[in-house]
Order: C-alpha cells, then sequence, then structure tokens
C-alpha cells in the first residue's frame, strides 16, 4: 500500500476507510465487521468516523472490529461544531473513545465549521493533545478562506483537511488542494465514488470495460492519483473492500487521464467547497 506522510513524518496509507452509515443496522454488523477486519488485513488501516454517524453507532462497530487490533490502526473521529469548545470538547472526545473502545485517538478533526471560533477549538484541540487523547488534530469541510483563517487563529498544525473531491467534484482543484500543499496539510478525501451515483455515469462506465476495471475501480484510481492525497470510501462488505482495496494499485496513463478530463471537466474558475 503507498502511503502519505503527514506533517510530523508519519506514514499512514492513502487507501482509508470509510464509516459513514455504517453501524446502524444489526442485520448488517457481522458482515460490516469483517469488512473492516479485512481491510486493515489489506493494508488499509487508516479508519475515520465521527459521533454523528449513526449517533455513536459507527464508533461502536469500529470498537468492536479493531478489538484486540487497536495498535495496528490509524483511528481517525470528528466531533460535532457544537461541541469545538473548550468545556464541550473534553466530553466528545471521551465519548469517543468509550464507543471505540480506546484510550486515544490518532487523529480528531472538526466535522465543519459552527459558531465556536476557530481559536477556541484550535486551544481544546491541543489542551487534548496534552492530555494525551489525541496524537494529531486536524479539520473537515472548510474551505480555502476557512483554512486561512484557521493559520492565523494559530492553527498551523493542523494535519489535515477532510474534503468532498470526486470526478463530480472538481472544485478544491481551484484554490484549496494547492493552498493545503503550500501549506503543507494533508487532503483527506471523503465520498471518492460520490456515494456510488458515479457508478452510474455511462462515459465512466464504457472507460472502465476498456481498461477491464470496475467504474467504482477507476472513479477511486483518480482520486488517487494525487501524491500527497488520502481517500476514504466506505465499504460495507468484505467483496467491496477488496474492490476498493484492488484500485490503489491502478495507474492511470496520460491518455486515461485526458478522457476523464474531458467527460468530467475541472473548473475554470473558483467553487464554493461543496459537502455531503
Amino acid at each position: 500500500m503507498r502511503t502519505v506522510s503527514l506533517p510530523s513524518g508519519e506514514q499512514v496509507p492513502c487507501l482509508g476507510q470509510g464509516t459513514w452509515m455504517m453501524g446502524e443496522r444489526k442485520d448488517q454488523r457481522d458482515e460490516e465487521i469483517a469488512a473492516l477486519r479485512t481491510g486493515i488485513d489489506l493494508g488499509m488501516t487508516l479508519i475515520d468516523t465521527a459521533e454523528m454517524y449513526g449517533d455513536g453507532a459507527s464508533e461502536r462497530l469500529i470498537g468492536e472490529a479493531i478489538a484486540g487490533r487497536r495498535d495496528e490502526v490509524f483511528l481517525v473521529s470528528k466531533a460535532y461544531p457544537q461541541n469545538a469548545s473548550l468545556t464541550r470538547l473534553p466530553r466528545s472526545c471521551e465519548a469517543s473513545l468509550e464507543r471505540l473502545g480506546t484510550d486515544r485517538l490518532d487523529l480528531y478533526l472538526l466535522h465543519w465549521r459552527g459558531n465556536v471560533p476557530l481559536a477556541e477549538t484550535v486551544e481544546a484541540m491541543r489542551a487534548l493533545q496534552r492530555a494525551g487523547k489525541i496524537r494529531h488534530w486536524g479539520v473537515s469541510n472548510l474551505d480555502t478562506d476557512d483554512m486561512e483563517e484557521l493559520v492565523e487563529a494559530g492553527g498551523s498544525a493542523c494535519v489535515t483537511d477532510q474534503i468532498l473531491y470526486n470526478l463530480a467534484r472538481r472544485g478544491p482543484e481551484h484554490d484549496l488542494l494547492p493552498w493545503l500543499e503550500d501549506h503543507g496539510m494533508t487532503a483527506m478525501v471523503y465520498s471518492p465514488v460520490e456515494q456510488g451515483r458515479l457508478i452510474g455515469n455511462r462515459k465512466l462506465t464504457a472507460l472502465a470495460a476498456d481498461l477491464g476495471v470496475t467504474p467504482a475501480q477507476l472513479a477511486l484510481a483518480w482520486t488517487l492519483r494525487q501524491p500527497g492525497l488520502i481517500a476514504i470510501p466506505k465499504a460495507s462488505t468484505v467483496e467491496h473492500v477488496r474492490e476498493n482495496r484492488a484500485a490503489a494499485d491502478i495507474t492511470l496513463d496520460e491518455a486515461t487521464l485526458a478522457q476523464l478530463d474531458a467527460a468530467f471537466a475541472a473548473p475554470r474558475e473558483r467553487r464554493p467547497l461543496e459537502m455531503l
């Protein structure tokens, strides 16, 4: 598995596992746990979750899946924006740790921007680091102007911005992705296959067939083409996990990239960051 270097120099896999909408159905629990464990076996050891996902159900699922294997996993969770204050963030973090069955998070993110001042959130994140509750911190769904404000508020130690980016959502290419690269911060991409909606695109399907891969693999390989970027697709079955893992080994040539550019044009002007 190709790795991405965090600002600290720590290496994490370029392909991780998302868990949005997992852990919410009892009849799928065993299959979802098997999927997460298979992902770990295949090197997809970065697992992303959030207190919002199923009101903690996703975190509980992951806690069960990684039991006995915690040290193999780079664990990421996210806090609601209303919980990102000095008084509430420690409680949110503790609740996530309890659900996950661990004593620390490898990365803790502000899920999206709310009314809590960014400077206060930065201070709260630093306090959690000093307490040993989190190793790194970052943000999610913050656009370029938000990131500039974050740095001005003392947040230059932010590790990542987790954003929506895929063939159908190329807005970040205009200014956000270059900004993150210039500031030594990693881009972590959610919904790289647009929650499966890209699979039905006729041009993508035809091109994937010519290459002997699935449309999902082609879309994911396109996202992973960029060095220093981490993708976290969700997979609820072992078969889907294996399909995603294989996408990380696909190399797209210039002709294929040109065809994808023609089918999914990059924006010619700045677009506000989208989110799901």
